[in-house]
């Protein structure tokens, strides 16, 4: 019998108040309520194609714009990650996923290593995506990364901004499952620890 990988954590700065629950063997349910709508539209998406049970609320200062309240979601999923892996025995690993959304590509490649690096080579047309900045979707995933312990490397092309976006959130998640599954007894590594 598999233990629960399931963590509930906050992180409170004065820029931003963030609860996040997450169940890595979950259904893929969510509830999500960052402030800004398409960043709980692309979480919404992470978790349903995931499987990833997740639960997130967060208050941040978004009149001033939406920098904080995405970056610190980030950081705080990717270390909802780190513990609720724990020592990691038994994963995959590595996960690797292409989605594609209409005229969108996205190939995302996942190595759960204990150390980060994010490669993201994707490019958007408009400032904004909704109402977060476009630039903002590369920094979430390397806030991401970094916290959680993880090599991402992205690779997205299309010609809507939205497209592209959803079809990177998608390929993540479908990566992430991948890599997460316990398939054996072991830690995947020459060095004996993740």
């Amino acid at each position: 019998m598999v233990n629960k990988r399931i963590v509930k954590l906050n992180r409170t700065t004065k820029e931003t108040d963030i609860e996040i629950e997450l169940n890595i063997d979950g259904k893929g349910n969510s509830n999500i309520d960052t402030g800004l709508k398409f960043l709980d539209h692309m979480l919404d998406s992470f978790s349903r194609h995931g499987f990833f049970d997740l639960n997130i609320k967060a208050n941040g200062d978004i009149e001033v714009d939406d920098h904080h309240t995405v970056e610190d979601t980030a950081l705080l999923l990717g270390e909802c990650f780190k513990e609720a892996l724990g020592d990691k025995k038994g994963i995959e690993r590595m996960g690797f996923s292409i989605v594609p959304m209409d005229e969108s590509l996205a190939q995302v490649a996942v190595d759960i290593s204990g150390r980060s690096y994010t490669v993201f080579d994707a490019e958007f047309k408009f400032q904004k995506i909704g109402d977060i900045s476009s630039e903002n979707v590369k920094h979430f995933i390397e806030s991401f990364a970094n916290t959680g312990l993880m090599n991402i490397n992205i690779k997205a092309e299309g010609e809507n901004d939205h497209h592209i976006c959803e079809a990177i959130f998608k390929s993540l998640a479908r990566s992430l499952n991948s890599a997460t599954k316990i398939t054996h007894d072991q830690i995947l590594s020459t060095k004996g620890k993740l």
